[in-house]
């Protein structure tokens, strides 16, 4: 098959392209960074550069397609220390880019990349605006069939608190305790996406990416038995000391309270509601496989 990839080389993007160039797929990734191309092609996939604000690039590129496969990145439209990007006006375009691309394309087979909490539009924080993608694209005719990707937390975001770890020997979080929840390994993203691209589509369906579950305080003695610091706790702290702490630090403002309102969501459960109703089957990456991953960084950051 004929298959896009936007997202460039990232942690999904760059072992999904191996793995279909692997099956006999014809891949074309979508990169912004023109210096991407021979890294691309190095891979066995085509490299397309531009930029999926450029509505005329995204309908191009898509035109011939047997399935593309859409996802926003998050870097690509501004950092989240960068007070002035409207990331909500941000993601409206790019949802939108995407909806008439994929129309004038006459592409009939879309797997998107969502999010856990894309089922709402309420009490998800800075996660509404997958929810917010997702009702773009139901817009499209109903011919045009949507496979939506709702990876949990993934087992990477624990890299934002290296800094914490290494100074504070603590993962600080609003939450935390026994109660286990779901996180996901970008390789088991990539699994599942590759597996439901070959299989058949029909209308629109949902498919949540799972790898394991885990409690914040396993967590913290699992990495910390990883990286040699058997005292490593995950710290609670109050809501509004953690928002004044990233606001401090030069964080955007809709993004700092966008993740206070998603750590609520965590700490209740009700992120995961919508989740457990279609029972996912776990990836194969554990978390004890992560924390060795984890503890090679760890470890080279502090040479």
């Amino acid at each position: 098959m004929n298959i896009i990839i936007t997202g460039s080389l990232g942690h999904i993007g760059k072992p999904l392209a191996t793995r279909l160039v692997e099956r006999g797929h014809s891949v074309t990734v979508i990169t912004s960074k023109s210096e991407r191309q021979s890294a691309i092609e190095a891979l066995g996939a085509r490299a397309a550069v531009g930029s999926f604000f450029d509505l005329d690039f995204l309908t191009r590129t898509f035109a011939g397609a047997d399935i593309v496969y859409l996802m926003e990145a998050w870097e690509g439209i501004g950092s989240i220390y960068d007070k002035s990007v409207d990331f909500v006006a941000a993601f409206d375009k790019i949802g939108n880019n995407y909806k008439i691309a994929v129309e004038q394309s006459r592409v009939k087979r879309v797997v998107h990349l969502s999010s856990i909490g894309a089922h709402t539009d309420r009490g998800t924080g800075s996660l509404y605006l997958h929810n917010k993608v997702e009702g773009i694209l139901d817009k499209l005719p109903e011919d045009v069939c949507i496979k939506y990707i709702r990876p949990v937390g993934f087992y990477t975001n624990l890299y934002r608190n290296l800094d914490s770890i290494r100074n504070q020997h603590s993962i600080v979080s609003t939450y935390g305790g026994d109660k286990k929840e779901p996180w996901v390994a970008a390789e088991d993203i990539a699994a599942l996406i590759a597996e439901e691209m070959e299989k058949p589509f029909d209308s629109r369906t949902v498919h949540y990416a799972v790898s394991d579950e885990i409690s914040p305080n396993e967590i913290a003695r699992i990495l910390g038995e990883a990286i040699g610091k058997p005292e490593l706790k995950w710290n609670v702290i109050p809501p509004d000391q953690m928002l004044s702490g990233m606001l401090a630090a030069g964080m955007n403002e809709w993004i700092a309270s966008g993740f206070i309102a998603m750590q609520a969501a965590q700490a209740s459960g009700s992120l995961y509601e919508d989740l457990y109703r279609y029972k996912p089957v776990p990836g194969k990456t554990k978390f004890t496989d992560f924390a060795k991953e984890f503890a090679q960084v760890y470890h080279q950051q502090i040479k």
